[in-house]
């Protein structure tokens, strides 16, 4: 709105020269008008800030869950690198060396494993004598036994593995049946 058009309103029926606003008045509303704009062009930049700045969150937050899935498993590689290496050493030297010397190497790379699988929160399920959990285990056979407590694990064909508490494999197991009564 131009200042004639606020004049004309504001003096209504007093001729067209006339404001029917005393001066200071008028020139008090052109300055609250000048501040209300001048707050309205500050808004506006907050406004446009934020959302380049929210823009900007966004776009790293994407970037940071890419990095993430892309390295997710170095930690863990760089875990087991040693027992690779331990077996390039024994494949490489494995013909010269006699049955004691690889049965000790194997077992020194085991643990290597062992240890990296440990520190990633991967434990073992080795259920021997325990009662048959067929959430954890999967039966491969049942077998009668007098001296075994029917459906507990009689004997572990292949150990499982569970990550932070969710199964990974299911511990393979044979399976404890009483005495046949037939």
């Amino acid at each position: 709105m131009t200042d004639a058009e606020m004049g004309q309103q504001a003096g209504g029926q007093h001729g067209a020269g006339q404001t029917g606003a005393p001066p200071d008045e008028l020139s008090q509303l052109r300055a609250e008008l000048d501040a209300a704009r001048e707050q309205l062009v500050q808004g506006r930049e907050q406004v446009l800030r934020a959302a380049a700045e929210i823009d900007n969150i966004r776009k790293r937050a994407a970037r940071d869950v890419e990095q993430a899935h892309r390295y997710a498993l170095e930690k863990f590689v760089q875990e087991l690198l040693p027992a690779v290496d331990s077996l390039e050493m024994a494949v490489a030297t494995g013909s010269k060396a006699d049955a004691a010397s690889l049965a000790a190497g194997q077992k020194a790379t085991l643990k290597l494993l062992q240890k990296a699988l440990e520190r990633f929160a991967v434990t073992i399920i080795d259920p021997q004598g325990e009662p048959f959990d067929p959430a954890r285990h999967e039966a491969m056979a049942m077998q009668e036994s007098p001296t075994a407590e029917p459906h507990s694990v009689l004997q572990v064909v292949q150990r499982g593995y569970e990550l932070n508490g969710r199964l990974l494999r299911p511990a393979r197991v044979i399976v404890a049946r009483g005495p046949d009564n037939t």
